[in-house]
């Protein structure tokens, strides 16, 4: 059985550490690999040690508790997995962070997942305090939201399910996000239905810009989200007119319209319960099918509500002109 860090106090755990290297340099003179070797074991379990004293936290008694504790101190910073191996005295540590995220439902997203994120434009190296993309690696981690998410397990169970049907990527993280409308959802969770490919970014997009479905991020249009969720706002596809819109584009028109229904002024800073309108869309003043095209002049932000009445005819394109206009 692997042996467990004990904690103490740092200082003392320094002094012993210390006197066993300084004998050491007899070991390295007169003893054989064997017994140098041996010799270093108790140095190996005292600096484990040391490491896990560090999180002096009475709740922190065990391995997953210390990297929960050290990932709160430093929400959205990318962590390196030496650092986590080192305070929770084991070299396992990765088990113990799917834990954290699988059973326990903390948003602990890898290097890998948020490297491919930052390709996509849904996350930016300024949002993780990351000088280069190039440390982003499996062997990274960052704790992205500071509040469990209690739904996580249930939702990790679905994935595991999903994850080994036999349809696309694109048609697993579609299925995915339907069965949790209106509830964020990790990219940790959506690459893991991908069965780790590194597609399941660009198909996640595409389900927005290409498909219509109202797939929302920190970045293309809910600045409120926490960084690396992604949240279907609603179980069903815009308009075939009004796909297809570019995310630089799409964030600029809801920055312009000051991400509020131009017509109603609802926002989902206004969301309460029993409201119909739940999120807010892109209409095409000129149709895209007839020409028009996907430019601030010819884009206009409208919730659900609204842009549903726009296609009853029952507000008119004149409106919508005339909207645009006032500043």
């Amino acid at each position: 059985m692997a042996r467990r860090s004990k904690k103490s106090v740092p200082e003392t755990l320094r002094k012993q550490l210390l006197a066993l290297i300084t004998d050491f340099e007899y070991k390295l003179k007169d003893d054989s690999l064997r017994e140098q070797v041996l010799a270093l074991i108790p140095a190996n379990h005292l600096l484990r040690d040391l490491g896990s004293s560090l999180m002096n936290d009475e709740n922190c008694n065990s391995a997953r508790d210390r990297i929960l504790a050290y990932l709160l101190k430093y929400p959205g910073v990318i962590i390196h997995g030496d650092e986590l191996m080192v305070v929770a005295g084991i070299s396992e540590y990765a088990r113990r962070i799917r834990e954290l995220r699988v059973q326990f439902g903390w948003s602990v997203l890898s290097g890998t997942t948020l490297k491919e994120m930052i390709e996509q434009g849904e996350v930016t190296l300024e949002e993780l305090h990351a000088s280069a993309i190039n440390v982003l690696k499996t062997d990274v981690y960052a704790l992205m939201a500071a509040e469990q998410d209690r739904e996580a397990a249930l939702r990790w169970n679905e994935a595991n399910v999903l994850r080994r049907s036999k349809i696309s990527t694109k048609e697993k993280i579609l299925s995915y996000l339907r069965k949790n409308v209106g509830r964020p959802v990790t990219g940790e969770e959506l690459r893991y239905l991908a069965n780790d490919s590194k597609e399941w970014a660009r198909r996640t997009r595409e389900l927005r810009t290409e498909d219509g479905w109202p797939i929302a991020t920190k970045n293309s249009g809910r600045p409120e989200l926490e960084v690396g969720a992604y949240l279907l706002e609603e179980d069903r596809q815009a308009e075939v007119h009004d796909r297809k819109i570019p995310d630089p584009v799409r964030v600029a028109v809801l920055e312009r319209d000051h991400h509020a229904c131009r017509h109603c002024h609802w926002s989902h800073a206004r969301k309460i319960a029993n409201d119909p309108r739940t999120f807010l869309e892109l209409h095409h003043i000129e149709h895209h099918a007839d020409g028009g095209e996907n430019t601030l002049d010819n884009l206009i932000t409208l919730c659900n509500v609204c842009h549903d009445e726009v296609h009853r005819r029952r507000i008119s394109r004149e409106e919508l002109i005339r909207l645009l206009l006032v500043s």
